[in-house]
């Protein structure tokens, strides 16, 4: 992620030089000086966000917030330019401030109606190896609600229980990253809230890379296990229930499947983008027979291949990605910045009998913006072939 935030960086400064070097020769000095002061405070906007971050000894919620918003901030003066930058090649200037103009309102909205509008994805799961009792199982899947990051916690978690209260699951399904630091971003309030959240099958949890605790600087003032056993209780508080790498039975109608979790483990949080990580998970099944239909939930969708090769994971459920908060879906054609990452990014895919969904999440992390990649509520269903 780091190289990504370079990188763009590096190209937007040599846009200016190239734009100053073509359109600023002639003008007067206090116009160029005007034009390097502003370009030089909003191209270090990225600088100014590490600096605070890494000045002090901790990383409070509302340090992380400033530096989230100071990266929007950036992005929202920077790829204006870009658009501008572009058509001015071409002699267009008009165009390119109309350009300029659109780009900002799309990045405004992607900050108010994109990151707070819902996509609901109705999905249907066919399998000959689900049981009949299983049969038209309605499943509500959603993930990453990253809650120290949200602009009005209290009123998204509203929203958010109402919507999947609405949609009357069987089972409710969510798929890690709760909390974006610590623990105590899930207060009492938000506690209740989610805690509403019933179904007859059950409401159950995957703990992701954020629930763990590693992005605490001050770990001696909250250990990554204290964190992760105090986020753990809380959501069991609440009527959740954490299969802990570990695989446990549902029961309906008289038949069985087995749903299990694989949790994640703190030590591969610096591998977590990796395309193949290391991550030890068949004790997650020991002694699971695998005539039953079973239902994994993963949170980083890049272990599905080892979980198929295992000979489970008929429906792999994951998160982690949120398609990195753009993306471009114009029929069947795809695009978005974390293909530059993961294989898989977000929505169905299939090999064989086995199925993964990805999730885009609810949350945001890095910049409070979703541009083509809205927050996303999956209903499943599933059906015997």
């Amino acid at each position: 992620m780091v190289w990504l935030v370079l990188a763009f960086g590096l190209l937007t400064l040599l846009l200016d030089l190239n734009y100053f070097r073509r359109r600023m020769g002639g003008r007067p000095r206090r116009v160029r000086r005007l034009f390097i002061l502003l370009t030089a405070a909003t191209d270090l906007l990225p600088l100014v966000a590490w600096g605070l971050f890494r000045l002090l000894p901790d990383n409070p919620g509302p340090v992380v917030t400033a530096c989230m918003w100071l990266f929007f901030v950036y992005l929202l003066t920077v790829l204006p330019r870009w658009a501008f930058y572009l058509f001015d090649l071409f002699g267009r200037r008009r165009a390119g401030s109309v350009a300029t103009l659109c780009v900002a309102a799309i990045l405004l909205w992607g900050a108010t109606c994109g990151r707070t509008h819902y996509r609901i994805n109705e999905v249907e799961i066919r399998s000959e190896r689900l049981p009949a009792g299983f049969d038209g199982v309605r499943i509500v899947h959603f993930s990453d609600l990253h809650l120290g990051s949200l602009v009005r916690p209290a009123r998204e978690t509203e929203r958010l229980v109402r919507r999947i209260e609405s949609l009357r699951p069987d089972m409710i399904v969510f798929t890690g990253d709760l909390v974006n630091i610590r623990y105590t971003e899930l207060d009492g309030s938000l506690m209740r809230q989610l805690g509403r959240l019933r179904a007859p099958l059950g409401v159950w949890s995957n703990i992701g890379n954020h629930d763990t605790g590693v992005y605490i600087r001050d770990s001696l003032a909250l250990p990554v296990p204290v964190n992760m056993d105090s986020l753990a209780a809380r959501q069991r508080r609440m009527g959740w229930r954490l299969p802990d790498d570990e695989t446990v039975w549902l029961v309906r109608g008289g038949d069985s499947v087995t749903l299990t979790g694989i949790s994640f483990d703190p030590a591969f949080s610096i591998r977590r983008h990796d395309a193949e990580i290391g991550m030890e998970i068949a004790h997650a099944y020991a002694g699971v027979p695998h005539c039953y239909y079973n239902i994994t939930l993963s949170h980083l969708p890049q272990l599905w291949p080892r979980i198929t090769a295992l000979g489970y994971g008929d429906l792999t459920l994951s998160g982690h990605v949120h398609a990195m908060q753009a993306a471009v879906r114009l029929g069947r054609f795809r695009f978005s910045p974390a293909q530059l990452l993961y294989e898989r990014w977000s929505g169905r895919y299939d090999e064989g009998r086995h199925t993964l969904y990805i999730n885009d999440g609810i949350g945001y992390v890095g910049y409070p913006m979703r541009l083509g990649a809205r927050p996303e509520i999956t209903i499943l269903t599933l059906r015997r072939r």
